[in-house]
């Protein structure tokens, strides 16, 4: 037992060592095409899965990536995902839509609500075929709101690093694009939860549990752990100086929320997430290098490892005619709920044609956040393989088509001088 306790660990980490090896190989190449390096690592993983490294005799995913250690690397790839949901609800600012929330919120809600009705209507058509999960029967309405909520997704931090290189970040295209997706990222979160809950609940009974343990929960954090937290912070940092220490306390108290969420019932994204949320932002700066980036550096590594396990899940293989063409029609109703809704809230907020559908791409990109709210439906039962890997390959195009769309630099320095309309948000640093 000792003896394979080491082959497993052994193999864990051969197999560790073959995700860095294919994402550092492949984000270069995928650079050179304007693309992020999300789009690099999703491919990476899917190119090691079953839908190319497959085709080939052998079995060669599995020997890569035997059964036995993929629990392992999914495990390692946890921590990965639960601190990036902590950095990401840190970073999520709210009180930035104050001065001119009609825009943002203008944006953000369309953005999420003419997605979510579209895809609720195309889960009603695809539902007869994916009604199944090894074996179970999948609650319609659970399935409809899932992928609905999967449709309304804006990944935040793909969004920002791709203004960041388009150098938009001081446009009021580049502003508003980034504040509405800060919105409507903490409301999609909202909605998941909310989704969580309907699909684990077995009756009435364990849905009253589930809500009453979640506002438990919120009441707990915003009551006791964070005036505590600020205690600890300012206990632990002098003169500017922030002690070492507090690096593994504030991961401790971001792992240990998402034991409690997931022990609630929801997922355990959730726990670090708002932990992140109730992190001081009056502090982030001072925090930044002794927290923020040793996290970055850390889930940076980790990622990777995430990435291909979804990948080793995808099968394209598996598809077929009718699968190509619920993967087309899932594809199409993803760009266009997006596009419309952004598209239409910039124009009616003042924004020219150009801008308003510049806006709109970039809030189709989904991205990582979507892969983490795919793997939590697997997770709660409520997709199949076939209807994941459509899933999946969504957030691939969505995401690709950000890059060759999205205006060159010459454009972003064109525009960074142009006046904000009345209900833009005001530029920043």
């Amino acid at each position: 037992m000792a003896q394979d306790s080491a082959t497993i660990l052994a193999e864990t980490v051969a197999g560790v060592c073959v995700v860095l090896v294919a994402g550092s190989v492949l984000v270069p190449l995928l650079r050179r095409l304007r693309q992020p390096p999300v789009i690099a690592e999703i491919l990476a993983g899917i190119a090691l899965g079953p839908s190319l490294l497959g085709l080939f005799p052998g079995e060669l995913p599995d020997l890569l990536f035997p059964p036995e250690t993929r629990a392992g690397l999914s495990a390692i790839a946890q921590i990965g995902i639960l601190l990036f949901m902590f950095l990401i609800g840190w970073e999520i600012d709210l009180r930035q839509i104050r001065t001119h929330r009609n825009a943002v919120l203008g944006i953000s809600l369309s953005a999420i609500a003419v997605p979510f009705v579209t895809g609720v209507a195309l889960a009603g058509w695809l539902y007869g075929h994916h009604d199944r999960v090894a074996g179970q029967h999948v609650g319609q309405t659970p399935f409809v709101l899932f992928v609905g909520t999967a449709m309304a997704i804006t990944a935040f931090p793909v969004l920002a690093r791709i203004i960041l290189e388009h150098r938009l970040q001081h446009t009021r295209v580049g502003i508003l694009a980034l504040a509405s997706a800060a919105v409507g990222d903490a409301l999609a979160w909202c909605m998941l939860a909310f989704v969580s809950v309907v699909a684990v609940s077995t009756g009435s009974g364990h849905v009253y549990t589930v809500i009453g343990g979640t506002l438990l929960y919120a009441v707990a954090l915003t009551a006791v752990v964070r005036p505590a937290l600020h205690r600890v912070i300012r206990a632990m940092t002098r003169n500017d100086v922030v002690s070492p220490r507090l690096l593994p306390l504030i991961a401790a108290g971001a792992l240990g929320c998402a034991f409690v969420t997931h022990w609630i019932g929801l997922d355990a994204i959730f726990g670090a997430f708002t932990f992140g949320l109730i992190m001081p932002r009056s502090s982030m700066k001072l925090l930044k290098s002794s927290v923020s980036v040793p996290f970055e550096h850390i889930t940076t590594l980790l990622m990777p490892i995430f990435f291909i396990t979804t990948g080793l899940a995808v099968d394209v293989t598996q598809l077929g005619g009718a699968g190509a063409l619920e993967l087309a029609a899932v594809v199409a109703v993803a760009c266009f709920g997006k596009l419309a809704g952004a598209t239409g809230a910039a124009r009616v907020a003042g924004l020219t044609w150009k801008e308003s559908s510049v806006i709109g791409v970039l809030m189709n990109t989904r991205g990582l956040t979507e892969l983490i709210i795919l793997n939590a439906g697997v997770s709660m039962g409520v997709l199949d393989q076939r209807m994941f890997t459509m899933m999946v390959l969504m957030a691939l195009v969505t995401t690709a088509l950000a890059g060759p769309l999205v205006p060159r630099k010459s454009y972003a320095r064109a525009a960074a001088d142009l006046p904000l309309p009345e209900t833009a948000l005001p530029r920043t640093k």
